[in-house]
Order: structure tokens, then sequence, then C-alpha cells
């Protein structure tokens, strides 16, 4: 399945809802499906009943069902079950399903409680090292380090990427993002693919020169990252990978020039290892995105090309989508 949120066209509701992109181009409401069953059966508390069963909040689901994968297919086969009797609406004209042209896509969760970057993918590593001219560091090879940063500024397809005023050099960074499925601590790394939901595009926008700053004093990075991210458009599901982890292509151009090509099997480190790491005497949130690091040649600090305002730039991982954001004009010059 591929997971998303969506915001209707002309909507008075501006939060966005949970939803499932079919591949025919329709987003299935969950929330509305179940609301649409309950009421075909002829209770009163219709709504009640469906946000119980199933909030409109991914979060939420990822937090109280025990395999949210499953959950979540379950709600996809009764929307399946009111195709085929033909209730696709609810009595007040609620529709439990829309066409992908009459919604805008969000970022695919809707709440993010940790967000854990890591630097696993050793071609990306070793570029930026040659520029400072140092090797790199053994205790790279030892550990999947890793940055938190806020999780806040997210933004999804189609939104403006912020230029913030303290900036001169903004850049993309091409990676693959990871949800978690359940919460956990002290995970075995042989257990680790049962905590995983499933998989993203991120695009972990960066000010060069601020990071450059904050990294010589071996601090941060912050002000260089905590403005502005991207994930999505979708998340796909663990099980359209049978479970196991996956060799994605992932591709970035910018103004329809390929710019970036990697592959998310290049990583040094696993999923596995990246989960089993983190939860050593920490807590593992349901929720929590993992950042796989920057593929090779997955940015412009590494291939000197640079972004400017106006510029559209798409990310694309096979199995997912394409992930097309617009840069925006650096704050204070409008």
């Amino acid at each position: 399945m591929k997971i998303c949120q969506y915001i209707t066209h002309g909507s008075n509701r501006p939060e966005a809802r949970l939803g499932i992109l079919t591949d025919d181009g329709l987003v299935i409401d969950p929330n509305n499906v179940w609301a649409c069953d309950y009421e075909r059966e002829g209770y009163f508390n219709f709504w009640q009943r469906a946000n119980h069963v199933c909030p409109p909040s991914l979060l939420e689901i990822l937090q109280t069902k025990d395999d949210p994968i499953d959950f979540l297919g379950e709600c996809y086969g009764l929307y399946l079950f009111l195709e085929k009797v033909g209730d696709l609406t609810l009595k007040d004209g609620t529709p439990i399903a829309f066409k992908t042209d009459d919604v805008n896509l969000r970022t695919p969760i809707d709440k993010i409680p940790n967000y854990r970057d890591f630097y696993a993918h050793e071609k990306h590593v070793a570029a930026g090292f040659k520029k400072r001219k140092e090797p790199i560091p053994e205790a790279w090879y030892e550990i999947p380090a890793y940055y938190k940063g806020p999780t806040h500024g997210f933004i999804g397809h189609q939104q403006e990427v912020l230029w913030p005023s303290y900036t001169e050099i903004l850049d993309y960074e091409l990676e693959l993002g990871m949800v978690i499925a359940k919460d956990g601590i002290n995970i075995r790394e042989d257990d680790a693919k049962d905590y995983i939901f499933g998989f993203t595009i991120l695009n972990d926008i960066s000010a060069r020169d601020i990071q450059k700053k904050e990294m010589a004093v071996r601090l941060g990075p912050a002000k260089g990252k905590d403005f502005c991210s991207v994930i999505g458009p979708v998340i796909t599901t663990f099980d359209e990978f049978d479970f196991k982890e996956p060799n994605l292509k992932m591709t970035a151009t910018v103004n329809g020039e390929k710019w970036s090509e990697g592959f998310s099997g290049d990583s040094h480190y696993s999923w596995a290892q990246m989960i089993a790491h983190v939860s050593q005497d920490e807590w593992v949130l349901s929720g929590d995105l993992f950042g796989s690091g920057t593929v090779g040649t997955g940015c412009g600090l590494e291939i000197d090309k640079w972004l400017k305002p106006g510029d559209e730039i798409t990310l694309e991982v096979e199995c997912i989508g394409k992930l097309t954001n617009k840069i925006g004009s650096k704050r204070g010059t409008r």
C-alpha cells in the first residue's frame, strides 16, 4: 500500500487526512470508509465509532494498532466491499474516496515524534571529507552516526521550500526515509525488521554555508538544517518489499536535468543496524522517522551544482514515486 495525507481542493477543513493511494489514481479515506460502513449498518453514532476504530491520523494508528500494515489492509478490503455493493458515499454526500486530481498531497504522516538522519552512504561521506582534505574517520566504520532534527518544519509534495534569510547556499539531499511501526527498546538486529512500517522519499534541505561554520566547531548541524525538510509523496508499506530491505534506484532532477543518481542499497549500514543502534537503552517510538543519509552524488555539494530561487527539484525513488518542490525566494528579498 501507499499511504498518504491529503487535502481536498476547496476544502473547508484545512487539516490533512489519512489516505491510501491506489494504483488507479484514487485516494481512499479509511476513516470515511469505516463511517460509511457503520452508517449502512444502522448505527446512530457512526462517526464516533469510525473515529475510535480508525482515526484519520497515521500516527494514532501506529500508536494504537498491534499490526498497522495489516489494519490498513483491512481498511482497503472494507473499501473494496463497499465499492462492490455500491456504497461509495455517506448519506450526507461525503465520499469515501477521491480522484487524485481533486486533492493535494501533504506529508504522508501527520506528526513525527523524533527525526534521526544518518550518514550511512560511504560514497557521499568520502566526497565530503575529500573536500575538507581529511580521511573518513575510523569511527564512521564503527557506529552508524546520526543527528537529531526538529520535526515541525517538514513539508510535503508540491509545497515551497523555505530559503532562510541567513543563508546564501541552499542544497538538496537525496535520501530514503523509513518510518517506525511500533515502540521498542534494546531491539536485536535480527528482530529490527518487525519495527519497520515503510519507506518514503526524504529531501534533507541544507544551508551549506551555515552548516560549514557549525561543523567547524564540531557541533551541530543546527541552523544549517533545522528550517525545512521534505518527505513524501507517500509511504510505501514494508509488505510491498516482502518485508526485506529494498535496494531502490534514486534520482534527483533540477528543472528537468538529472543531477544525481544512486541506490539505497549502497548504504554501509542496514536499517536493522540503525534501529538496533538507536534503541540501545533508548526508546524508538511509533512514527519516528529515520533518514538514510545522502546517496552518492545525491547533493549539490558533491557535484558542485547549486540551487537557485525558483528551481523545481524532483526526487524520484522506484516503488515510492516522485517528490517535487519549488525552491522559494530568499527571505527578505521578495
